[in-house]
């Protein structure tokens, strides 16, 4: 039986270009794609215009609660932290990024179309090559929130998402779900078509796929899809020979930027970790939303999260911490308003969000490293992401195998019950799993990236709530292979028979 969808916003490719003579315009006033230019611009739309950090956090382990003294109640975070299903489509919702993203996907089918018709060729190579990779990630950020995690042994009846690879030209168009295998073997074949036609030539690189963001892409797809070599391979083409000196200094250079300059930093297309940046419609950088709202970062969470490292040093992202118990958070991202009416004072605001960074990329090839059971190699890159995150980190803090593997040490980790992905993680591999997870969730925090860990480890998680003095009244735990972890597909697309997410 199949499944159909609605996309909404269906594909309105409105670009406007000046023309001396009247006489040349199309009559109903569509802009012809007739040259490497127009496809260019075209491919400016074939990235998400939509975050997902703010809900895809308070469903992590990154988030507790604040109690009933929080001072900002914001529904998406409330919802999102009890897993329930969001029908709302404002900004920084699940529905808002499903729109947006398969607009970009349509903008991305669009540009290979007339590739096509204008008869490809060498001229249309890396842009061609850009299309297939935005829509490959397009597809891969879709299928890794609305549906389940990938699992061979599943995957083949599991609910994937539309994967869409021709242009939107009716208002309404059915759409078979198909399987999240599907899903996954058509992202490998965009990838492996798109990757190496990628060239750099952008005047703001860090906003496009280059190679160096096409490959640590594929790093991360291929993490999910527990293809080890591939992921060191794309990993070691995404990151070069540069070691350090790509990677985020926040012991260095964070260390000696004043207050706002950290958050622009952060976000900026000049720190040598960006590798993929989007911008989008958002108020998540604002206090009430990130700071304020219930569900977030409290003191304990932030000693857990934040605290010690498990070098035993201190991790440097203290520098990012708002002080206050209720308004506590670590902020990340610098807002944009877009003004559009100056008199009135009113506008749209704008966050950019880091999608893709060498920090993910070098901690993708060290877990891939423990799967192949090279431990030298993992800890080579275990080392140099400390070396860079923790303060007063010296030589004599490096760690070796033996460190990780002394069963009497203080990396030991036993309990094969806690990750549980598709694969099977060998006892002598479990305590470097623990510290690597143990690490992304720090280094990434507040950046979206551990829900997907959640989901591809299958980890349990459990959520209070707590009363006006802090203590925990009751709690709530999404087990492992809940359904829930699968975000709900929103109404729009629910309501033109597509079929729901069971829950």
């Amino acid at each position: 039986m199949k499944k159909y969808i609605k996309f909404i916003p269906s594909l309105l490719l409105v670009l406007v270009f000046s023309c001396d003579d009247v006489l040349s315009e199309v009559p109903d006033n569509r802009t012809e794609i007739d040259s490497a230019d127009k496809i260019s611009e075209l491919l400016v739309g074939a990235y998400p215009e939509a975050g997902y950090v703010s809900f895809l956090e308070p469903m992590s382990d990154n988030a507790d609660d604040k109690g009933p003294a929080a001072t900002s109640d914001v529904r998406i975070n409330e919802e999102m932290y009890f897993w329930r299903d969001l029908n709302d489509d404002d900004s920084d919702t699940p529905t808002n990024y499903w729109n947006d993203t398969y607009a970009a996907i349509a903008h991305a089918n669009q540009a290979l179309a007339s590739i096509e018709e204008l008869g490809g060729g060498e001229e249309f190579n890396a842009k061609k090559g850009e299309a297939l990779i935005c829509r490959a990630y397009a597809h891969f950020m879709l299928v890794s929130i609305f549906s389940k995690r990938y699992n061979p042994d599943t995957a083949s009846i599991d609910l994937g998402i539309p994967y869409v690879t021709e242009p939107e030209t009716v208002l309404i168009k059915e759409y078979d779900r198909g399987t999240v295998a599907e899903v996954y073997n058509q992202i490998e074949r965009d990838i492996e078509e798109g990757l190496p036609l990628i060239e750099n030539g952008y005047d703001v690189p860090t906003f496009h796929f280059t190679k160096q963001a096409a490959n640590a892409f594929a790093s991360r797809f291929y993490l999910h899809f527990g293809k080890w070599q591939k992921v060191v391979d794309h990993s070691n083409e995404a990151l070069g020979s540069a070691g350090a000196s790509v990677l985020r200094d926040i012991n260095g250079l964070y260390d000696q930027l004043p207050g706002a300059a950290i958050q622009f930093q952060y976000s900026s297309s000049t720190e040598p970790a960006n590798l993929l940046l989007i911008s989008g419609q958002s108020t998540y950088s604002r206090g009430g939303f990130s700071g304020l709202a219930r569900y977030q970062l409290t003191r304990s969470l932030q000693q857990e999260i934040l605290g010690t490292s498990p070098v035993g040093l201190p991790w440097a992202y203290s520098i990012f911490t708002y002080s206050g118990d209720i308004g506590l958070t670590l902020i990340k991202y610098d807002e944009y308003f877009r003004t559009t009416n100056q008199a009135a004072g009113i506008g749209f605001a704008f966050v950019t969000y880091m999608v893709l960074t060498t920090d993910e990329v070098l901690l993708n090839r060290a877990e891939a490293y423990v799967m192949l059971q090279q431990y030298d190699n993992a800890v080579s890159d275990i080392n140099l992401m400390f070396s860079t995150k923790t303060s007063g980190y010296s030589s004599a803090d490096v760690l070796t195998t033996s460190d990780i593997e002394d069963p009497s040490g203080n990396f030991v980790f036993t309990n094969e019950n806690v990750y549980t992905p598709f694969y099977t993680i060998p006892s002598n591999s479990l305590p470097y799993i623990n510290l690597l997870l143990t690490m992304r969730r720090s280094i990434f925090y507040n950046e979206g990236l551990r829900w997907f860990d959640i989901k591809r480890h299958n980890i349990e998680v459990t959520h209070r709530i707590t009363n006006v003095n802090g203590n925990t009244i009751d709690t709530f735990t999404l087990p492992k292979d809940d359904d829930r972890r699968a975000v709900q597909i929103p109404p729009d697309a629910r309501a033109f028979n597509i079929e729901a997410n069971p829950r």
